[in-house]
């Protein structure tokens, strides 16, 4: 699964998804948490568009907003079947805006946080699906869900499972509104970890109260091999 992850040079968005201007004031991440915003990218009015959604899907039919935090992730195997997801996976796909995710280890009791990036340290997109929720009162809610697969043979040591990532040159087949069915994705969904390094990080990310740098101080086995 993808339960956290960073966006710690938003200012780098611009480069990778060809951005002019950022449309909001955005400061660097270190814990983007279930239920908080961020950004992603979508296919609107012929080109893309950078937004500010809220992570954990809440389908246009729910009655409320109780299960977005159980909605945080789909699962890429099945996200064309299930009810919740199948509608958003033909019509709303995104880029899930990021420079790096978590993913923890279990070690007995202790479940140990590893940090995974690309090496050159430049953002990269986790494939999405969005969806509108209008409420009884209030504003229309939008909200997202990060696909994942299985494991990649990084990731294994750690996880069995793990976001899908899409590589810059697949961003526009990801978000092409005219594919719907899932053949022309389905070489997208697999796992990948090309271009990624692994690194375990302080327990501090453990918490959402910490969001800051101090989460990806070099964990205790890292700090060892210094």
């Amino acid at each position: 699964m993808c339960g956290r992850y960073t966006l710690t040079s938003p200012d780098e968005l611009l480069h990778e998804f060809g951005f002019g201007e950022l449309p909001f004031d955005l400061k660097p991440r270190y814990n983007i948490a279930p239920t908080q915003e961020a950004p992603v990218v979508v296919s609107e009015d012929g080109g893309t568009k950078l937004r500010l959604f809220r992570w954990g899907l809440v389908p246009a039919w729910s009655k409320d907003t109780k299960s977005a935090a159980k909605m945080i992730n789909a699962r890429s195997e099945s996200v064309d079947q299930k009810p919740s997801f199948r509608d958003a996976f033909a019509r709303r796909r995104c880029l899930v805006c990021c420079d790096g995710f978590y993913e923890w280890k279990r070690e007995g009791r202790s479940r140990l946080p590893h940090y995974f990036r690309r090496d050159d340290g430049r953002p990269f997109a986790m494939a999405g699906i969005w969806e509108s929720y209008s409420p009884p009162e209030g504003d229309v809610l939008h909200t997202f869900s990060v696909l994942t697969t299985e494991a990649s043979d990084l990731m294994q040591p750690i996880h069995h499972r793990m976001p899908v990532l899409v590589a810059a040159d697949d961003y526009q087949r990801w978000l092409d509104p005219a594919i719907r069915e899932r053949a022309p994705l389905e070489d997208l969904l697999r796992p990948t970890s090309e271009g990624l390094v692994m690194s375990q990080v302080s327990e501090l990310v453990n918490s959402v109260r910490n969001d800051s740098e101090a989460c990806l101080r070099p964990g205790p086995d890292q700090q060892s091999l210094f």
